[in-house]
């Protein structure tokens, strides 16, 4: 990564070629930050879809000055040096054990899976870590299937009597989450229930957990406009003396209360808002969102814990559909190229059984069935590629298992580094066929 000054202002170079004409000039500090040596949230940080847009989170703009600087990355301000220390299962369970109900382990969602070496929720890592955590007799609270990977869980050990009034421990540890005690991961409940399945809920949106800018129902409307276009909002929630949402206050609401009355009070341009659940699944929510721009998102205490905008879904989203993008030109590219160089016959000699009578080009082979094909010398020969086989084929090897973890559910954004291979095989196929 590369880290550089801006020092001028906006120009229009018309003699540049068309993807270099607009520009503002800028002063490189440092060209070569290895990626490897950036944490990994601050990595994940820079992976917007935007060419321009603001590190905000987790003092991000001090973190890259030192980088500029040659010096490493500290990483967040906040990263728990206990967790660091949880390497394996078996010290979590001593350490939750040791500690007692006094002090129990508390930890964010991310730390918590580094422990069985997992960077995400993959349906197979869930099914493993609720496997261990009842061998070892653990639950989380609220349950590390929910939330974003920064959420933070408790995680206890068993005790499901309840005490003289009448709660269990995990039912009073519980307070200010979204879950019943009966629903904790890792114990069944008294009623022979299905497990929920994993859904994206609105609480794996980072925005959905992040108290928004908001006025109050006794405040002026004048702080609430003020506040508006100091922040270039184009809503504001209202929220009441205990936290929970009275209404929003718009543009459009206020232009619509002044057309009653030109001098209107705040109440008079508070609206009924949209008020979505942290434990709500999140497609029962996009079209609200996009009608309406956003979404107000509450606890399991109806308090205000976040907002949704359409902003935020075009990103999430758009960080979702990169990865398949990414793959889906690999093949397009890895299809056209066999299709052209290598006879039909061959490309079914390396297919198995019954199903060779199915194929019928290039697009009905996975991207297994590559390396069967490119393992054949005459094959490769007829390609006339001029790279090393092994590494392409271990490329293509490292690049089929990155789809198969792509293709199983995961509430958990895709990382730069977890793209970097796959990018790498897609730039090394545009440099044999540049053809678009």
């Amino acid at each position: 990564m590369a880290v550089g000054r801006g020092t001028g202002p906006y120009e229009y170079r018309s003699g540049a070629a068309a993807e270099t004409r607009h520009v503002r000039r800028v002063e490189w500090i440092v060209r070569d930050i290895d990626r490897k040596a950036i944490q990994s949230d601050l990595v994940d940080s820079m992976g917007s879809l935007l060419t321009v847009f603001e590190l905000t989170r987790f003092a991000a703009a001090d973190r890259v000055a030192l980088l500029a600087d040659g010096r490493p990355d500290p990483g967040r301000p906040d990263a728990d040096e206990f967790a660091a220390t949880l390497t394996e299962p078996a010290k979590l369970y001593e350490e939750v054990r040791r500690r007692g109900t006094d002090q129990p382990v508390t930890l964010s969602i991310r730390d918590f899976l580094a422990i069985w070496g997992a960077q995400r929720r993959y349906p197979a890592v869930i099914d493993q870590i609720e496997s261990d955590l009842e061998s070892g007799g653990l639950v989380t609270v609220p349950p590390f299937t929910e939330g974003t990977l920064d959420s933070q869980i408790t995680v206890l050990a068993g005790g499901w009597e309840p005490d003289e009034s009448g709660t269990s421990f995990f039912g009073r540890v519980h307070v200010g989450t979204n879950t019943l005690a009966g629903q904790v991961v890792g114990h069944p409940t008294d009623e022979d229930t299905e497990p929920p399945a994993v859904a994206y809920l609105v609480s794996n949106l980072d925005s959905a957990n992040r108290m928004p800018e908001c006025v109050r129902a006794s405040d002026s409307l004048d702080s609430a406009t003020t506040l508006m276009v100091l922040r270039n909002f184009s809503q504001l929630p209202v929220l009441d003396a205990d936290g929970r949402l009275s209404g929003v206050v718009s543009w459009e609401s206020i232009g619509k209360a002044r057309m009653a009355n030109r001098t209107p009070d705040l109440r008079a341009a508070t609206v009924r808002g949209q008020e979505a659940d942290r434990s709500d699944d999140l497609l029962n929510w996009v079209e609200t969102i996009q009608q309406s721009g956003y979404v107000v998102v509450r606890d399991h205490d109806h308090k205000v814990c976040g907002l949704i905008t359409a902003a935020d879904l075009t990103v999430q989203f758009g960080t979702r559909i990169r990865p398949l993008v990414l793959l889906e030109e690999i093949e397009q590219r890895l299809r056209r190229m066999v299709d052209r160089c290598i006879p039909l016959d061959r490309i079914r000699a390396i297919v198995p059984g019954r199903r060779a009578a199915r194929v019928h080009s290039a697009a009905d082979l996975t991207l297994g069935d590559y390396r069967y094909l490119f393992l054949e010398p005459e094959n490769w020969t007829a390609l006339g590629w001029i790279v090393d086989q092994q590494y392409f084929l271990a490329a293509l090897e490292e690049c089929r298992n990155f789809r198969n973890a792509v293709m199983h559910f995961s509430p958990d954004p895709i990382t730069e580094d977890q793209l970097v291979p796959a990018q790498g095989l897609l730039d090394l196929l545009r440099s044999m066929d540049p053809q678009v």
